[in-house]
């Protein structure tokens, strides 16, 4: 179908590239092959003449046409998709969507039963779970390619929020850790071992590192990890502290476990798990009966 020489056929492929800056990603998005991609970006160079996507080092940049034309396709293109698909209201017991979603390994744990519970009412959808945005301040495309990301508020995401629940912070230790006087770690042993820290990207600034921060300690890491799941097995039999959720602590050690979580020794500091999504969704009626569910109880 073409309107005043233009493809609406690649309209799909444009928002895509636009969104993600990246001709592998947007391929992967809408399942078609880099080649084909390729070629759908030099088609629509050629129709708007201009390059839409322009390199700079290893990565690309929008430039001002695309800056301009792609909150326009976000708005319009799921009234076209309607229209010409005559789509119907989400049934979730058919539907076979596949929701993206953003979010710890943490987070994964809390929002479980949730997830369960969606299983059950939609037994057809799947979930496709990848970590957080490396760059929270700069998460905009990821939360327009992604139905959610459940992360703290005040790293840099914006957009439409929900608060999930509040933990605080405990810290993980091998229980026959020197360090450890009467079952507590003192502040100045607690700055002399070595540290495991958590590294989601660049400016995941937590509240935890903050409050270390305004104590003017920052760790040097002897372990950086992506995964609060695995730091109890790095933890156990060393030296090496680690922080993590309360909530983390007590649902995955085990009572006989050689590791074990004490008191933070900073002072208590709570974090706030919140789910964002981004307001270009809000059309979409399969994403509101998720965020229907996710919202539907407490975790």
């Amino acid at each position: 179908m073409t309107v005043a020489g233009k493809d609406l056929n690649l309209l799909i492929a444009l928002r895509a590239l636009l969104e993600e800056a990246n001709v592998t990603r947007a391929g992967e998005r809408i399942e078609m092959g880099q080649s084909s991609m390729s070629t759908a970006l030099s088609r629509l160079r050629s129709q708007f003449g201009d390059e839409l996507l322009v390199r700079v080092g290893r990565d690309y940049e929008l430039t001002p046409l695309a800056r301009l034309i792609l909150p326009q396709l976000q708005r319009t293109l799921p009234l076209i998709e309607a229209a010409l698909m005559s789509q119907s209201a989400f049934d979730p017991a058919v539907s076979q969507r596949t929701f993206k979603i953003m979010m710890t390994d943490f987070a994964t744990l809390q929002l479980k039963p949730l997830l369960a519970k969606a299983v059950r009412l939609a037994p057809n959808i799947k979930f496709d779970l990848v970590p957080l945005p490396h760059n929270p301040t700069e998460a905009s495309r990821d939360m327009m390619s992604h139905d959610f990301v459940v992360a703290l508020p005040g790293i840099g995401i914006e957009g439409e929020n929900h608060p999930l629940f509040v933990d605080h912070y405990v810290c993980l230790i091998d229980k026959n850790n020197a360090a450890l006087v009467d079952g507590k770690l003192g502040w100045e042993a607690f700055k002399a071992l070595p540290q495991v820290v958590i590294n989601f990207g660049n400016a995941h600034l937590t509240p935890d590192e903050r409050r270390l921060s305004e104590l003017d300690f920052r760790p040097e890491p002897h372990v950086r990890t992506t995964s609060f799941l695995a730091m109890p097995l790095m933890i156990d039999g060393t030296d090496l502290v680690g922080i993590v959720p309360n909530r983390l602590a007590e649902q995955v050690l085990e009572k006989d476990s050689n590791v074990i979580s004490v008191e933070a020794p900073f002072g208590r500091v709570d974090l706030y798990q919140t789910l964002w999504w981004h307001k270009s969704h809000k059309t979409d009626d399969a994403h509101a009966w998720l965020l229907g569910v996710l919202t539907s109880e407490t975790v």
